[in-house]
């Protein structure tokens, strides 16, 4: 990030301990910062302004709520005769309060600043008029005039480390956009996937892009078997170089993914083009040309030999990121999410002894998949999937999200597309685009077995949604996450599919009666 953006904050020297000093050379500026704050808010924030009359208290909080609502035009009253207005945003309310006529203290509990901050953020003016009702951890911005009718100076006082954290990692971010060719660029909230992961859109005059804040897991998690945790055994990427490394990979051989822009891979950020929002889906249901078109990008990419070590651009920091083997313990580790997260919820019991039961059904299927070595790009499914209306041939479909890349069996992707999770996929569809993978495969690979690839479809569809019936069970009842459930009935029937092929008759014996019928 240019210090000297007129469209930008830069930072200051701290005067006091943990203070963060900016200097806000115009009104834009201003307005940035205000988006980089908005984009960071979560309920239970409190954020106080303090300045003087005229100071610019106002035309932060505008462009803090404009940036919220995603509305450059919002009108945004001035509460100061009604002391408080309320904004019902998505995901979460957030109340303008102005104390400049607060007579007393206690009137600030009748305004129900409390129950606001239970489900929501607040954002107040004048808050030394009702200091001692306000929360202890809130956030204190300091704003005084600058050095030209326009410029501020501004002082964040965070409350503590966590909140300091939090500040330095929005700053952070507004200095990789800026420093990136997309200065001024505005910054909004964009829904992301079942990860810990966090998404922005990012929007400039020159270009869009797609910002991903990775933050690392912690560094003390369970150990599950063999010394290792489940993301090490299972081999999940835990950086952003496999984001950058896997990206430009799949661009080198001619599949349309994202441009890297700029990446922070000790941060764990990375700026990516914005691809647009196409579906391969029309009112929730897969459209055949568009899920054909995925089946032969996924022949295309597993037509020529994979590569293991994928170099990380110069402009990324350099060097490789390699890709890990999705082996036989890897898709059991997987599986066994079923008997962890699944099983017991439906009620049923686990046993001792099941778990070696279980294992023992998946352990030959998995040693036959496992001697394919290939792209698996682990989630190719309509949610990862953009389908780009104008274009011909492959470059209809771009690919997102391609993070946990391993070497593996290349039936697991088409089992992924063919049987897509979160999509009903009819069985006519689902035989189509195996066929039209199959066919495109007898042409980019000389002596593909039709044969071993069929089987290790089945084997692979049916790990993929064994494991997925443990994860979104997982979602729900850990994480909270109840909407998950809705699939499960689907991914049950895609099992059962998957269970019919003859070498998985073992399998479908152990699975009879312990599948449930709710979701």
């Amino acid at each position: 990030m240019s210090d000297t953006s007129p469209a930008s904050p830069s930072r200051d020297a701290e005067p006091f301990p943990g203070e963060i000093s900016l200097s806000c050379p115009d009104e834009a500026a201003t307005v940035r910062l205000a988006e980089d704050i908005a984009i960071m808010l979560q309920p239970g924030d409190c954020l106080c302004l303090v300045g003087d009359l005229g100071a610019g208290k106002s035309t932060f909080a505008r462009a803090l709520l404009r940036a919220l609502a995603d509305d450059p035009a919002l009108e945004v009253p001035s509460p100061t005769f009604t002391l408080v207005q309320s904004y019902p945003f998505e995901p979460m309310p957030v109340a303008h309060f102005d104390l400049y006529r607060l007579e007393d203290e206690e009137e600030l509990d009748e305004l129900g600043l409390d129950e606001i901050l239970e489900s929501g953020a607040a954002l107040i003016e004048w808050p030394e008029r009702g200091a001692s009702r306000l929360p202890d951890n809130r956030l204190v911005l300091r704003i005084a005039a600058g050095d030209t009718p326009q410029a501020r100076k501004i002082a964040l006082l965070p409350p503590d480390e966590t909140w300091r954290a939090r500040l330095e990692r929005t700053l952070a971010i507004r200095r990789l956009i800026e420093g990136n060719a997309l200065a001024g660029a505005l910054r909004r909230r964009f829904q992301g996937d079942a990860s810990a992961r966090r998404f922005e859109t990012v929007r400039a005059s020159g270009a869009d892009a797609i910002l991903i804040d990775s933050t690392p897991p912690p560094q003390h998690q369970p150990v599950l078997r063999d010394g290792l945790t489940y993301r090490q055994l299972v081999h999940l990427a835990d950086g952003v170089d496999a984001v950058v490394a896997v990206t430009e990979a799949l661009r080198a051989r001619g599949i349309c993914a994202p441009r890297t822009y700029g990446a922070d891979i000790a941060g764990g950020l990375v700026l990516q083009e914005d691809l647009g929002r196409g579906k391969v889906l029309d009112g929730g249901r897969p459209v055949a040309e568009r899920y054909l078109a995925a089946a032969g990008v996924l022949a295309r990419l597993h037509g020529a030999p994979p590569q293991a070590d994928l170099p990380i651009p110069q402009g990324c920091g350099g060097g490789s990121y390699r890709l890990s083997r999705f082996d036989p313990r890897a898709m059991l580790v997987e599986a066994e999410l079923f008997l962890h997260w699944y099983l017991p919820r439906m009620g049923g019991e686990v046993p001792d002894g099941l778990a070696e039961t279980f294992a023992g059904c998946w352990q030959p299927l998995f040693e036959r998949a496992a001697k394919d070595r290939n792209w698996v790009l682990r989630d190719y499914h309509s949610p990862n999937l953009i389908w780009r209306e104008g274009e011909s041939g492959d470059d209809r479909i771009a690919v997102v999200d391609t993070q946990d890349a391993m070497i593996g069996p290349a039936a697991y992707d088409v089992a992924s597309l063919a049987m897509d999770a979160r999509v009903d996929v009819p069985q006519e569809l689902e035989r189509q685009v195996l066929e039209h993978y199959i066919a495109r495969r007898h042409q980019t690979t000389p002596g593909f077995d039709e044969a071993a690839f069929r089987r290790d479809y089945a084997i692979m569809g049916a790990q993929r949604a064994t494991k997925i019936l443990g994860i979104f069970t997982r979602l729900a009842v850990r994480d909270e996450k109840p909407g998950y459930l809705v699939h499960l009935p689907r991914v049950r029937e895609y099992l059962a599919r998957c269970l019919r092929h003859p070498e998985l008759a073992e399998l479908a014996g152990w699975f009879d009666g312990r599948l449930g019928e709710t979701g």
